[in-house]
């Protein structure tokens, strides 16, 4: 096919430059200007056309879409299952149903979860400075815990909640991108699933980001519970020796009165 193209071609080059190469009485004068300028164009449109050629093979191959792709690269992953638990006493079903969904966790957190009770005013007006520092000190640990423990939960379940929807939109990119049918890979077509794909990525990481900072909203308030423990330690052990140094005072100074005041009878 290609070496009809490249006759027909020649012929015409050669046909435009006899033409022009008429003179007079309708002979024929060579012009070996013509004739080179004639070969000349004929070699450039042999290029191009061997050019051509080479650009119809790439893009033949490039076209080509790699055989039983689902056979080939088709993995099976397990599914987020949601939580189920015992309900002996009926305090655990809104737990369960608030961790799967998302939806009334405070709730169920606090029917699960032993109530923390209040102090009576006179027992805190009765309380010295450090002893009432240290009570509301470790009553807001306990609430900051309640309060990162609901929110993690909150999270976890809006994920689970979410991840059938997930998980139908992977099944469809999966099947899309080992699909042989040529709808599904032209170019665009082919570029809309890499940006379907990265979009599903960084969606995936905010919701690994989400979990990660609960995680580390408990450790912080972990830490806090830890230092009060160490502070309460220090605290107590300053307040002794303080005791213990005043007592030794008042006892020596005691003492020393009494000697002096002793007298043989």
């Amino acid at each position: 096919m290609w070496r009809k193209i490249l006759v027909v071609v020649l012929v015409a080059v050669l046909s435009v430059t006899t033409a022009s190469a008429q003179i007079g009485l309708g002979g024929i004068v060579y012009d070996p200007t013509n004739y080179a300028n004639a070969l000349l164009r004929y070699n450039q449109l042999v290029q191009q056309l061997i050019q051509l050629k080479q650009t119809y093979d790439l893009a033949l191959h490039m076209a080509h879409n790699l055989q039983n792709m689902p056979a080939r690269y088709r993995a099976a992953f397990s599914q987020w299952r949601n939580l189920t638990a015992l309900d002996v006493y009926g305090n655990t079903a809104e737990w369960v149903n608030g961790v799967n969904s998302g939806l009334d966790v405070p709730a169920g957190y606090q029917q699960a979860t032993t109530q923390l009770g209040v102090y009576d005013p006179a027992m805190l007006a009765g309380m010295t400075p450090d002893e009432l520092a240290r009570v509301e000190s470790q009553y807001a640990s306990v609430e900051l815990a309640d309060g990162a423990n609901a929110n993690a939960l909150t999270a976890v379940g809006a994920i689970r909640a979410n991840a059938q929807l997930l998980e139908n939109q992977l099944n469809n990119l999966e099947q899309d991108s080992l699909s042989a049918d040529p709808n599904l890979n032209s170019e665009v077509e082919v570029l809309n699933k890499i940006s379907a794909a990265n979009v599903l990525t960084l969606r995936s990481v905010q919701d690994s980001n989400k979990l990660l900072t609960s995680l580390l909203e408990q450790e912080v308030i972990a830490s806090k519970q830890q230092r009060e423990t160490t502070a309460n330690a220090i605290n107590a052990d300053i307040s002794r020796r303080a005791n213990l140094l005043a007592n030794m005072n008042q006892v020596a100074g005691t003492l020393a009165d009494s000697l002096q005041n002793f007298r043989m009878p």
